[in-house]
C-alpha cells in the first residue's frame, strides 16, 4: 500500500508549525511530508518595520526554512495550478522556471496573503506595501533617496514633496510604520546640513473613524495621542481615492503632495487560492469548518491568513494574526494525523494571548485578555520581549538583541543599497549562469 502524501503549501508561520508537528508525532513511514513555499525562509513579519527603518538587519528576521524542518521534503517553488479533484499541484521551480507536478493525499494550505490595493487608481503603481523583506528593503533605499535628494534640491516645492511621507492604513503596519519612520528620521537628518528636522512631514491615513480599529478603543485613544505629540498628521477618517506620481487625493478632495505612500491598507489571500472551487469569504478567503478542514473537501485543509475559521462563537472567525497562526498549526497537523489513523479529529479551540503594538520612541501599547490596557515604555519592552522569544532560532534572538543594544548608542545606518533594482536582478542572473552574458 503505497505511502499517504502530506503536501504543505506555504512556508510561513502556519506551513513551518504543521510541518514540525507532523515530523515530532508522525511514524516514520506512516506519510510522507513536503512542504512548498516560493521563498526558501520564514519572514518574521512583527520586526519588518524595524528592517525598513535600519533598526534591524535584514537577514536577523528570516529563518531558513530547511533549518527548521528534519525530514520534510522542501521544494522551492511558485504555485500554477492546483488541481483538488485530481489531487495533484502543478509548480514552477522559482529560480530555474522548470515545472513539476506533485500528488497528495492530504493537501495544507497555508499561503498567506499579499497587499490588497482595493482597486484604487495608481495604488499598485505608485505605492510601496510593506509585507516582504524586499518590500522592506525598497522603502527603507526610497527613505533614503529622497533624503539625498532633498539634501541638494533647489525647487523648494519639490524638495517639500521629497520630504513627505504618506502611510495608508491605520493598523498595525501602518502605526508600527509611522512609529519606526520618525525614529529613523530623528536619528539620521544630522547627517544631511541643508534639512532640518521639521521640514520632515509624516501623514498617516485612516478611512475609518480611529486608530486601529479592531483593537479596544483605549489602544487606538494612546496611538493617536502619541503618534500626535511626535509630529506626525493624522488624516482620520478619510480614505483615499487616487494615487499620482505627486502624491495622494483622498476621498475629501484634500491633497497630500508626496513622493513616497507606503500602502498598508489591507491584505487579501494569495492568488492560487481565490479560484479554487470551494466556499470563499467575502474577501476570497477559504472557509472551512471548526478542524480546520475546508468545507466540502475531505483531505484538504486551511489555516493562517488564507482561511477563515470559525470560533464557537456564531458568525464569529479567528483573526489573521502571527499568534493564532502558529496554534492552528499544531492543532491542523493533530486533525490529520487523526485522519490518516482513522481517529475523530478535534475542534480548534484558543484564546488570544492579548495585542501589542510598537508606535516608536520606545513606547508601545498592550491589551491583555482581561481587558488592561498597558501604554508607554513598560508596553515596548514587552513588545520587544514577547517577539524576541517568538524569533525561531536562539541566533537569530542574539542577532536582534545585539542589533537594539547597538540601536541605543549609535545612529541608524544610511547607506543605500541599491539591490532590487532590474539592471541588478539581471546581473545576480547572468552570474549565476541563468541567463546569457
Amino acid at each position: 500500500m503505497p505511502i499517504p502524501q502530506i503536501v504543505i503549501l506555504g512556508g510561513g508561520f502556519a506551513g513551518v508549525a504543521v510541518a514540525r508537528r507532523l515530523e515530532s508525532r508522525l511514524r516514520e513511514h506512516e506519510a510522507s511530508i513536503t512542504l512548498v513555499s516560493r521563498d526558501n525562509f520564514t519572514l518574521f513579519t512583527p520586526m519588518l518595520p524595524e528592517v525598513c527603518s535600519g533598526g534591524i538587519e535584514t537577514r536577523h528576521i528570516v529563518s531558513p526554512v530547511r533549518g527548521q524542518l528534519r525530514r520534510t521534503q522542501y521544494v522551492l517553488g511558485e504555485i500554477v495550478h492546483i488541481d483538488l479533484d485530481a489531487k495533484r499541484v502543478d509548480l514552477q521551480h522559482t529560480i530555474t522556471g522548470t515545472t513539476m507536478t506533485l500528488g497528495f493525499d492530504q493537501l495544507i494550505l497555508a499561503l498567506g496573503s499579499v497587499t490588497s490595493t482595493f482597486n484604487i487608481p495608481g495604488v499598485a503603481e505608485r505605492s510601496l506595501p510593506l509585507k516582504t523583506i524586499e518590500d522592506a528593503e525598497t522603502l527603507r533605499n526610497r527613505i533614503i533617496a529622497t533624503l539625498e535628494l532633498a539634501d541638494v534640491a533647489v525647487d523648494p516645492i519639490e524638495r517639500s514633496r521629497l520630504l513627505s511621507y504618506a502611510v495608508v492604513g491605520g493598523g498595525y503596519t501602518g502605526c508600527e510604520a509611522v512609529g519606526e519612520l520618525s525614529d529613523l528620521f530623528r536619528s539620521v537628518t544630522r547627517y544631511y546640513k541643508t534639512i532640518r528636522p521639521e521640514e520632515i512631514k509624516i501623514s498617516l491615513i485612516e478611512a475609518g473613524k480611529k486608530l486601529l480599529p479592531d483593537l479596544p478603543e483605549r489602544m487606538g485613544e494612546y496611538t493617536t495621542e502619541h503618534l500626535r505629540k511626535r509630529g506626525v498628521r493624522l488624516e482620520i477618517g478619510d480614505g483615499v481615492s487616487l494615487v499620482d506620481e505627486d502624491g495622494i487625493t483622498l476621498q475629501s478632495g484634500r491633497r497630500i503632495e508626496t513622493s513616497t505612500v507606503i500602502w498598508s491598507a489591507g491584505v487579501r489571500p494569495a492568488p492560487a487560492v481565490l479560484g479554487l472551487p470551494v466556499e470563499h469569504a467575502r474577501n476570497g478567503g477559504i472557509f472551512t469548518e471548526r478542524d480546520m478542514q475546508v468545507r466540502g473537501r475531505p483531505g484538504v485543509w486551511a489555516l493562517g491568513d488564507c482561511a477563515w475559521i470559525p470560533t464557537a462563537t456564531a458568525d464569529s472567525w479567528y483573526p489573521p494574526t502571527a499568534q493564532h497562526a502558529i496554534r492552528e498549526g499544531p492543532a491542523l497537523a493533530d486533525n490529520v494525523i487523526a485522519t490518516l489513523r482513522n481517529e475523530p479529529t478535534k475542534l480548534f479551540n484558543f484564546t488570544a494571548l492579548g495585542t501589542m503594538a510598537s508606535l516608536g520612541g520606545r513606547r508601545g501599547v498592550v491589551a491583555f485578555p482581561n481587558g488592561f490596557i498597558l501604554t508607554g515604555f513598560l508596553a515596548w519592552a514587552l513588545w520587544r520581549t514577547y517577539y524576541l522569544a517568538r524569533l525561531p532560532g536562539i541566533d537569530r534572538r542574539l542577532r536582534v538583541t545585539v542589533d537594539w543594544t547597538l540601536d541605543l548608542f549609535f545612529s541608524r545606518d544610511i547607506a543605500e543599497f541599491r539591490v532590487y533594482t532590474q539592471r541588478s536582478h539581471h546581473s545576480a542572473a547572468s552570474d549565476a549562469g541563468l541567463v546569457p552574458k
